[in-house]
């Protein structure tokens, strides 16, 4: 297991909406005996009402504070020995303050699906307040790929079968 793995036992899954994040992020917790945690579902929690709303009532900016906070709670607590699989929102790594945080706590992975299966899996999901105007997300799928390439690892997404993204992770480097 490589060193920074080591020092700080966390593992970010980050990428666009609906590319896997969450799926995935379970099944490699499980695989690696780590806990699992999930942002957006975390957030939803403990605000007790949906992204949507709060994208609708506060405003992106204010979600994207809430987002930010939570994110460095779960860094702390990997930070004190609490290994974890982490799935990231779709804006979490996009936003530089966020990539500033990870660069030095566990490691990241980008789940790099193709922006037609995003589609297809998006549909018309209003409970996705950035996926209500199709023209909106493209342009938004392509203006965060440059955030996601700063990720430490990539995984291309070529199969709607979850498992077949945990075992290329699990082939990476960092667990030699």
């Amino acid at each position: 297991m490589i060193l920074k793995l080591k020092r700080t036992p966390g593992i970010y899954l980050v990428g666009f909406m609906a590319c896997g994040k969450t799926t995935i992020g379970r099944l490699l917790a499980d695989r690696l005996g780590w806990r699992f945690a999930d942002l957006d579902e975390e957030i939803e929690t403990k605000h007790a009402t949906t992204i949507a709303e709060i994208f609708d009532k506060l405003g992106e900016a204010e979600f994207r504070n809430i987002e930010s906070a939570a994110l460095r709670a779960h860094v702390h607590s990997i930070e004190r020995g609490r290994p974890t699989v982490v799935a990231l929102g779709g804006g979490t790594f996009a936003q530089p303050e966020n990539v500033a945080v990870l660069e030095h706590h566990g490691v990241t992975i980008w789940l790099d699906c193709p922006l037609e299966t995003v589609q297809q899996r998006v549909g018309q999901a209003s409970h996705r307040p950035l996926a209500r105007d199709n023209h909106h997300l493209e342009k938004l799928f392509h203006a965060r790929r440059a955030a996601y390439a700063q990720a430490d690892y990539r995984i291309p997404i070529e199969s709607d079968d979850p498992s077949t993204a945990v075992e290329a992770v699990l082939q990476l480097p960092l667990f030699e």
